[in-house]
């Protein structure tokens, strides 16, 4: 569990703004200011999260073809586990030794890793020159504290999922646009039908269109404030048990997430709040390929009180680590690797979100999933820019847990999620 910035952590940072130690290589650290891309040279090693067998081989074509075009700069090509990745970075750019050149990385990452200084600012460098053409929802995952710290690189959101043919024997002919509408559905299809409205996510990921449909947020950090039991958050929760206890199937809580999809893939179940990168898995069921091909419906998830659908941004952004003694070679690779033509090339081998508007080109609109998800990133709005942002999910998902399973109040668990808050944000007044 992240608890900000330790003292020896702290130290490790000021070690290398003062000495830039590290990187993929050996040698003086090159500044990384402008200078012909032609004549720059160096190794540039690389820290790819993407699937080994899946979705690799299209990141090691890009990569050819980036060495061909730059043949002064070879790749040191590594993939590594995503649900490693953090760990082992951190660790290499605490100690100065072993950190990549260049890494992708979870977008919630971002201020915790620049907030220690281990990726580099890029405003203004070859890897960040123009901004113009990023959707908003992904460009804004790389700020923090006035600064971008990364480049986007791919993205998603969580929308509405729905099965069309099941909608249509209800006589529902439009995907519901508020959690109300939502619960009045999921009654109709259940009477007319049989068939259950939805399978609830109790992971705590999942709550965020619940709290941003009322203008609530796990924290404000404007105001030094943990925010996650407030009037909103409560009210935003209360609607969420709603639907569990009305609309949903009951959560084996062992083996939640795997059930949800086995129930929405084989049409036990009609929507689902989800991403994109569930898509492949729903087409395999029985609902969605073979004659019922073309039955998966997406939407933006539906809106809270204020009337506005909001869903958290997600995805990667590549950083480069600051203590890099081949910046320049980084900043071009980043660029490169970020181009609207690469993005367009990994979409279409892929089916992942470009970050970039140009990318969405006629080829990478074939693809349903992306043509369904692309109105819905309109939606979608990063998480709140804090260093400890990923580990406060873990406190929130354990209350909220307990109150879907009727053991906790809304209130309760939420005042008990402030609570483990202000452990970790010491400084934050809890109310």
């Amino acid at each position: 569990m992240r608890r900000g910035i330790s003292v020896v952590a702290m130290a490790a940072a000021i070690v290398l703004g003062a000495t830039a130690c590290g990187g993929g290589s050996g040698g003086t650290q090159d500044s990384g200011k402008a200078k012909d891309p032609a004549q720059v040279s160096g190794t540039v090693t690389y820290w790819d999260t993407s699937d080994a067998k899946v979705e690799a081989p299209a990141y090691k074509a890009l990569i050819a073809a980036f060495e061909a075009k730059y043949p002064k700069i070879k790749v040191n090509y590594q993939n590594v586990d995503f649900t490693t990745v953090e760990t082992k970075f951190k660790t290499a750019a605490q100690s100065g030794k072993g950190a990549p050149d260049v890494i992708r990385t979870d977008v919630g990452l971002i201020p915790e890793y620049a907030s220690l200084h281990y990726i580099a600012p890029l405003d203004g460098t070859a890897a960040l020159t123009d901004t113009s053409d990023f959707v908003a929802g992904p460009l804004n995952t790389t700020k923090y504290d006035g600064k971008s710290y990364a480049v986007p690189s791919v993205t998603d959101t969580l929308g509405l999922l729905y099965n069309k043919k099941i909608f249509a024997q209800a006589g529902i002919t439009a995907a519901p646009t508020s959690w109300d509408e939502m619960v009045a559905d999921a009654a109709k299809i259940k009477a007319k039908t049989g068939v259950t409205g939805t399978y609830m996510n109790p992971d705590s990921y999942f709550l965020l269109p619940f709290l941003f449909g009322e203008g609530a947020d796990l924290a404000d950090p404007a105001a030094k404030k943990v925010t996650v039991n407030s009037p909103e958050a409560v009210k935003a929760v209360t609607e969420a048990k709603k639907i569990y206890d009305t609309s949903s199937l009951k959560i084996d809580f062992a083996n939640a997430y795997d059930n949800m999809q086995t129930s929405f893939k084989t049409g036990k179940v009609a929507m689902l709040i989800q991403g994109p990168w569930s898509v492949g898995d729903d087409l395999t069921g029985s609902a969605f390929k073979g004659a019922n091909s073309g039955n998966l419906g997406y939407a933006p998830v539906p809106a809270g009180s204020t009337g506005k659908p909001l869903a958290p941004t997600g995805g990667q952004d590549l950083a480069v680590y600051q203590g890099s003694k081949n910046l320049s070679a980084a900043y071009l690779f980043t660029q490169f690797m970020t181009s609207t033509a690469s993005q367009e090339q990994i979409a279409v081998k892929n089916g992942t979100l470009p970050t970039r508007t140009s990318a969405y080109s006629a080829a990478v609109l074939k693809s349903p999933q992306i043509a369904g998800f692309k109105p819905i990133l309109d939606t979608a709005r990063p998480r709140v820019a804090l260093p400890q942002v990923g580990s406060l999910f873990t406190p929130l998902q354990q209350d909220y847990i307990k109150i879907l399973q009727g053991k906790a109040t809304v209130q309760g668990g939420l005042d008990d999620a402030a609570k483990q808050f202000g452990k970790l944000l010491p400084d934050y007044a809890v109310q």
